[in-house]
């Protein structure tokens, strides 16, 4: 266990699997003091245990963040339990079947839109509000690198995640002089459980995704996870409304 982030409240949404999950294990070995927030109460409840079990401290909290009461209630407990929040991880998303444009649903995309994008604002809003209380705080949202270059057949999500990139961007500049930063991860395709049963179902489609990577490969858990702890660290105490792509050159 390290002491990087001693006592610091860090919070994630999507804590239940995945980047979010890995990102929560590691905040905790660094000595946070973690809320994790999502739908599935099992999968939310696994990671705490896990976490528990290394010794760290962990908490967990039902959230829909596509619902504005539900998420005041997260952010409510989370400083009735804490009195503060210094890092949070605005992960939580999903995607869509590939379809083309015109094949996009109104029900698709309205609910990628709610949750992706809807999703982080509602966070940011009453994150920021409590941050402003305190004077301080780091906001880091999930974004993708198909919120920066064209994503075919995935067109809803991408809106979803340039939308984030421009709020992200917006929000910093409006509480840069108030202590507070706000910047975005975009990854390219990632290794969770999602991506896991693509390559062990779809072998031919894993191959032509990864081929489409410069190194080869896709990127662990932890490289993403690492990008987000370095952007809530001292380390990036300059670094302000970034778009960080982390995507092994996808992106170049």
């Amino acid at each position: 266990m390290s002491t990087r982030f001693q006592d610091k409240v860090f919070m994630v949404t999507g804590g239940a699997s995945g980047i979010g999950k890995t990102t929560a294990i590691m905040f905790a070995r660094e000595g946070a003091k973690v809320v994790v927030a999502d739908i599935s109460t099992k999968g939310g409840q696994d990671t705490v245990r896990e976490i528990r079990q290394m010794g760290g401290m962990a908490m967990y909290i039902q959230v829909d963040v596509s619902k504005a009461r539900e998420v005041e209630n997260l952010i409510n407990q989370i400083i009735e339990s804490y009195e503060r929040l210094d890092f949070a991880f605005n992960n939580a998303g999903i995607d869509h079947k590939p379809a083309h444009t015109h094949e996009i649903t109104e029900d698709m995309w309205e609910k990628v839109i709610s949750v992706n994008l809807k999703g982080v604002w509602l966070c940011m809003k009453f994150e920021l509000a409590q941050m402003l209380k305190q004077g301080y705080g780091v906001i880091v949202n999930m974004s993708s690198v198909g919120g920066l270059v064209g994503a075919p057949g995935l067109t809803a999500y991408a809106a979803s995640k340039g939308g984030i990139n421009q709020l992200t961007k917006g929000a910093a500049l409006e509480y840069a002089r108030l202590g507070i930063r706000v910047n975005a991860l975009c990854p390219a395709v990632t290794l969770t459980p999602l991506t896991e049963s693509l390559l062990k179902n779809s072998p031919e489609q894993a191959k032509q995704m990864i081929e489409k990577h410069p190194m080869g490969r896709i990127a662990k858990p932890e490289e993403v996870a690492n990008a987000a702890l370095w952007l809530c660290s001292d380390a990036a105490s300059y670094v302000n409304g970034i778009c960080l792509p982390v995507d092994g050159g996808f992106t170049a």
